[in-house]
């Protein structure tokens, strides 16, 4: 842990975040209060000793993600983990010696042996000669730039035929692993090159750029998001479950405020003489409810359960109780995966640890069997039900008369659907015979349609 952190404050450095040795050490005294397994915890005790300023605090991040999730290897068997970084190495010392006459090439091989110090220097040395001649003439930083992106293409050409010469007769599997880590990489030292931020670049217009960006990224069908469209999303919605639990802890922590509470004032005024100088508020009671959620997670249901189980996961210390509960054919219960793990953690967990049987077909009749026999009990007057799921029971048995059995128990039931409305009832969709046991039924099949309903229900 010490040599990594030490690693990642030398890149930190080397992209032009000013980190004394002390800041270091106090990290490294720090990591005994928290988990380091937690990430979350991890993240925030290095940010807080490092990042000093907003544009350190955009600028950690970007190197954050960089340096501990695109340069990590993710192989469980340490021998064959140990076998791969020795072919990573040994391709990379084929890679130097092959002709060449530029030192960027040199340091684009040790960005794609896992050692990202020489080309962040060399991005950090692009971004102030470009800051001195900027007010000149533009030509000769972009010239640079393209001379560091044929670089980095001279490099994965060259690691791919040294690939393809070494591993498709012997060993195919190796060959397209180890083919597979030199593109990532490749792809990731573009990303630096096309994304590095300038130190003017922090500022109003960069904000209004990425909200714009959220913003039509959120009108978007969860099926069709991408992979980078989803991380890209996350902050957004980190950024909003924040606004969300400042706003409803506010609600209930400011006291001033509301209706006079007249018999605590009056005995308050006995010290002063009658006189009313301290005033009383009646104090609002905290109205938290339980909520139940239902995720349908076959097919492409699931991304949008995912989504709905980050948020109500992120925002449990709005409500007294989260319980989670996935199905396809019969239902699971997944509360205490969430409630030990971290939230994507916790859905790998879900997806390997739960008694799902995801080749089964969709049965949300024999789901609300499974709940009225083992979990009725859950639902009180207090409880929002919430069901995920498109309505789909491949023609069997929907028994819609249970969810109205539900729905006398509890407070509210809202079902959220991510199918297309016009496509409701057609085929062997039941959801026109749930609607009727149902207070709410939307339709939520994009990021933007999920947060004005997150946003509803909390506020």
């Amino acid at each position: 842990m010490v040599k990594l952190i030490q690693r990642f404050a030398s890149c930190c450095r080397a992209s032009g975040i000013r980190i004394s040795t002390s800041e270091v050490l106090d990290s490294l005294k720090q990591l005994q209060l928290i988990s380091p397994t937690d990430e979350q915890q991890f993240r925030s005790l290095l940010r807080a000793n490092f990042a000093k300023s907003i544009r350190d605090v955009q600028q950690f991040d970007r190197l954050y993600h960089l340096f501990f999730h695109e340069m990590r290897m993710d192989i469980a068997d340490i021998k064959q983990a140990a076998s791969y970084a020795d072919q990573i190495r040994q391709a990379a010392e084929i890679l130097k010696q092959m002709p060449h006459d530029d030192p960027v090439y040199e340091a684009v091989v040790d960005f794609l042996q896992g050692n990202p110090m020489a080309l962040l220097k060399e991005m950090r040395r692009l971004q102030t000669e470009e800051e001195a001649v900027m007010l000149r003439f533009n030509l000769g930083p972009l010239g640079n730039r393209l001379n560091v992106m044929v670089q980095i293409n001279k490099a994965a050409d060259a690691a791919r035929t040294l690939v393809e010469d070494n591993y498709a007769k012997t060993d195919s599997i190796a060959g397209r692993n180890l083919g597979a880590y030199f593109e990532e990489r490749a792809a990731a030292a573009r990303s630096i090159l096309v994304y590095e931020q300038h130190s003017g670049n922090v500022g109003t217009k960069k904000t209004k750029t990425e909200e714009k960006k959220i913003k039509e990224l959120g009108e978007k069908s969860f099926s069709s998001l991408t992979r980078e469209e989803i991380e890209e999303m996350r902050e957004a919605i980190d950024k909003l479950v924040r606004k969300l639990k400042n706003i409803f802890s506010r609600r209930y922590s400011v006291h001033n405020r509301g209706n006079i509470d007249v018999k605590k004032t009056l005995r308050a005024s006995a010290k002063y003489n009658g006189v009313p100088v301290d005033i009383k508020y009646r104090r609002r009671a905290k109205r938290k409810s339980r909520i139940i959620t239902l995720c349908d997670v076959s097919g492409s249901v699931w991304a949008a359960a995912r989504f709905m189980l980050n948020l109500l996961y992120a925002l449990q210390d709005c409500f007294d109780k989260v319980n989670s509960f996935v199905f396809i054919d019969h239902l699971s219960e997944v509360t205490s995966i969430f409630e030990e793990n971290e939230i994507n953690e916790a859905i790998s967990l879900v997806l390997q640890k739960s008694d799902v049987n995801y080749n089964a077909s969709t049965d949300y009749g024999e789901t609300f069997r499974n709940f009225k026999k083992d979990y009725m009990d859950l639902l009180t007057k207090k409880t929002t039900l919430i069901i995920v799921g498109d309505g789909r029971t491949n023609y069997m048995n929907p028994e819609d008369a249970i969810l109205g059995q539900m729905r006398e128990r509890c407070r509210r039931v809202i079902w959220l659907n991510p199918e297309q409305e016009n496509l409701w009832g057609s085929g062997d969709s039941e959801i026109r015979s749930y609607t009727p046991h149902c207070h709410e039924v939307r339709q939520c099949r994009n990021i933007n349609q999920l947060l004005t309903f997150i946003e509803e229900m909390v506020l």
